[in-house]
């Protein structure tokens, strides 16, 4: 036992002594033979305890932050995670690294593109800078990836006297936002040169993919292995029911994870007003599960976007005439949209919000249907701008009807 002691503290000493070199200004290649001919593989727990001791000791969050990338490429490889828990289906810790394969995909479609920009004749440079944009618009869905390791995860590492590692984290997430916003101010210029982009490639867009790639690399080899370590079933069950509340990062689960023996909370009556559980309207009263299924049954699709553009609710209906998945919901609408034709979404808002107008129809010929769409700005009894209620509705039947039907028959009857 004691051996086992002795080998972990060595390590650890070994690796802040390395960590330190690279403080100094050693070469990180240097530093990484040095880590493979001594260490050769580290308990990802180790790698934790490490920076919470350098901290400690008094090397400042900052410069730990500033030296988290260079360590990072040296410790790639060399992170033993022998030891890690089996993930459930579903669990938050699944749903974060099925996010993080769905943003490597999205950044491996950004770098590959880049890596042609030199050769987008001119007559294309516009179309190819909407799709490049479109892949940035899709990257800045990870703040809501970040946002509940944040609020949702962290804590409970703290509470564990685990506070270093999270806030060395949380300073590279705030990085990586005020970068992709940067990308995507760049993107957005309607002036926007090749040459302007060129020179923007290594100084911006390559450093920003990398550190997205990094940091799903930190979270799978250091992370979410010593949260499954840490953190209790009621830890994950409390962090699961509030994920909603901040929406999925390109991904939808498709299980919903409960662990076995815990209570699920009964979500139907979240907002009630009423004792017996029902939600008490001016005109009526209903539960939440009858609303759910007034919503999901009329003819119609609908997604309500909040007061601060957020998308906060999709019905879901047997027949969707546009796909909607839950990886929308607190996504600003503006990114749920091609990049063609965001103009027209800010236009609508704009409008509704300053009361200009309250009502935006169109309607598609869309695979032999047509299709209405419509948008209603939503305002309270004091005219106080609420959101926006996007409606699509595929009439193509109706449109073709004549004369009346007065005759009762049935369109899904059931022998």
């Amino acid at each position: 036992m004691s051996e086992l002691i002795n080998n972990s503290r060595f390590r650890k000493n070994k690796l802040k002594e390395l960590i330190l070199k690279l403080h100094l200004g050693e070469e990180p290649q240097k530093v990484k033979a040095e880590l493979k001919d001594t260490l050769r593989q580290i308990p990802y727990g180790e790698v934790v305890e490490v920076e919470q001791e350098l901290i400690q000791q008094g090397l400042p969050e900052t410069e730990v932050l500033k030296l988290c990338d260079v360590h990072g490429e040296v410790l790639d490889g060399h992170i033993d995670q022998s030891g890690a828990q089996e993930i459930p289906e579903g669990h938050p810790v699944d749903v974060f690294r099925n996010e993080n394969r769905e943003l490597l995909k999205v950044t491996d479609k950004a770098q590959a593109m880049l890596g042609t920009l030199h050769t987008v004749p001119d007559d294309q440079f516009k179309p190819y800078v909407l799709q490049l944009l479109a892949c940035f618009n899709e990257l800045m869905d990870v703040d809501k990836h970040y946002k509940r390791k944040e609020y949702l995860v962290f804590p409970y590492l703290e509470k564990n006297e685990i506070t270093g590692p999270p806030k060395v984290m949380w300073g590279k997430h705030d990085e990586i936002r005020e970068q992709l916003k940067g990308c995507i101010e760049i993107l957005r210029n309607t002036n926007l040169k090749k040459s302007d982009l060129e020179d923007a490639l290594d100084i911006l867009f390559a450093p920003v993919l990398k550190a997205l790639a990094d940091m799903t690399k930190k979270e799978e080899d250091i992370l979410f292995p010593m949260c499954m370590d840490v953190l209790t079933t009621d830890d994950w069950w409390q962090i699961h029911k509030q994920t909603l509340e901040f929406g999925f990062t390109l991904y939808d689960p498709k299980t919903d994870w409960k662990p076995a023996g815990m209570l699920a909370d009964n979500f139907e009556n979240k907002g009630v007003l009423n004792e017996n559980g029902s939600i008490q309207l001016p005109s009526g009263s209903f539960t939440a599960k009858e609303i759910m299924a007034i919503l999901n049954t009329v003819p119609f699709d609908m997604t309500f976007v909040d007061k601060d553009d957020k998308v906060k609710y999709f019905t879901q209906g047997k027949e969707r005439i546009f796909a909607r998945s839950r990886s929308i919901i607190n996504r600003d609408v503006r990114l749920c949209h091609p990049p063609g034709s965001v103009h027209i979404i800010e236009k609508i808002l704009d409008d509704f919000k300053s009361g200009k107008a309250s009502h935006a129809p169109f309607w598609i010929q869309m695979h032999g249907k047509f299709i209405h769409i419509e948008y209603y700005a939503l305002r309270d009894e004091n005219g106080e701008y609420l959101g926006t209620l996007e409606v699509s509705q595929e009439i193509t039947h109706v449109r073709s009807l004549e004369g009346e039907k007065r005759i009762l028959s049935y369109t899904d009857t059931k022998e």
